[in-house]
């Protein structure tokens, strides 16, 4: 037998599922080593830990406080797409979709099993540096979900179509909130263009989701905003792409062997949901499933 055991290796040895060996380790009651981003165990130190756990434990049980069962519920940014395949998928799981950091902050606390995130870094990359800094040392996962088409909607009687930022001034620019993942876009976009949000004219109040920034722009209360092209197909605006960014999902890795993630991740690789994806319009699932961070 190698030096070191894999996942499934332990819990052949165990006796237990897979599952029970993350969350083995999310305590850290279980001997292990992690190597570009790989769970490897000791076999010595695996055995020395079966026969201590036999002999009964070395150190009072009260001693570790048990991890919180996150609760089945998906936060983060908001999307039309994932609203839907939540319902659609019969998973049970309840949404939150009130911003991609507040999606950080609630899974930090331990208030959400997922969250949906598209945070804008540097070099063009998306989601990683964040969810590193805060879980580098936590049982999360963040998998690739969706792209998504992301640029300028525009009222339907708008005289003149701008094609980029810098032609929206004067107009007036519909704002999301500031926990919202497409003001971080938003920023970073008027950069590039050496603007500033002061360079805007924005509209009083601001929008908490995709489909409310294009229901505002729909009925008149602002000309132009920031937004992904499935809901401006919703509501009939006209688009102008600006960026394809990535949809993250960050998910505790016990949630994801719970039944409810399961039932929604498998719904989501099913061809209900890419028939939806592609009705709605302006996403690319190429992605799906590709792994981009693993804590803990």
């Amino acid at each position: 037998m190698s030096e070191f055991l894999t996942t499934r290796e332990v819990a052949a040895l165990l006796r237990v599922k897979e599952r029970k060996v993350y969350d083995l380790v999310a305590t850290g009651a279980i001997p292990y080593r992690k190597i570009t981003g790989k769970l490897l165990f000791p076999q010595a130190e695996v055995s020395d830990w079966i026969r201590a756990e036999l002999a009964g434990p070395a150190t009072p049980p009260n001693e570790r406080e048990p991890r919180p069962e996150q609760p089945a519920v998906f936060a983060g940014g908001h999307d039309p797409l994932l609203e839907w395949a939540l319902r659609r998928s019969r998973s049970g799981i309840a949404s939150f979709l009130d911003g991609a950091l507040d999606g950080l902050d609630r899974a930090r606390r331990g208030d959400c099993m997922a969250a949906g995130l598209h945070v804008p870094e540097a070099g063009g990359e998306w989601n990683v540096g964040a969810v590193g800094a805060a879980f580098a040392h936590e049982p999360w996962v963040l998998v690739e979900w969706v792209k998504r088409r992301r640029g300028l909607l525009l009222a339907p009687d708008l005289l003149r179509e701008p094609t980029r930022l810098a032609e929206t001034r004067g107009l007036r620019f519909q704002a999301r909130q500031p926990e919202a993942g497409s003001q971080l876009v938003l920023t970073t976009l008027l950069a590039a263009e050496n603007m500033t949000p002061a360079d805007l004219r924005f509209v009083d109040g601001c929008e908490r989701s995709e489909t409310d920034l294009a229901a505002a722009i729909a009925l008149g209360r602002a000309e132009v905003g920031l937004g992904i092209e499935a809901a401006a197909r919703q509501y009939g605006l006209r688009f102008v792409p600006l960026i394809e960014e990535r949809f993250d999902l960050l998910v505790a890795r016990k949630a994801w062997f719970d039944p409810p993630f399961q039932t929604f991740w498998r719904f989501c690789r099913e061809p209900e949901f890419a028939e939806k994806a592609h009705a709605l319009g302006g996403y690319d699932l190429s992605g799906l499933g590709t792994v981009r961070f693993n804590g803990g």
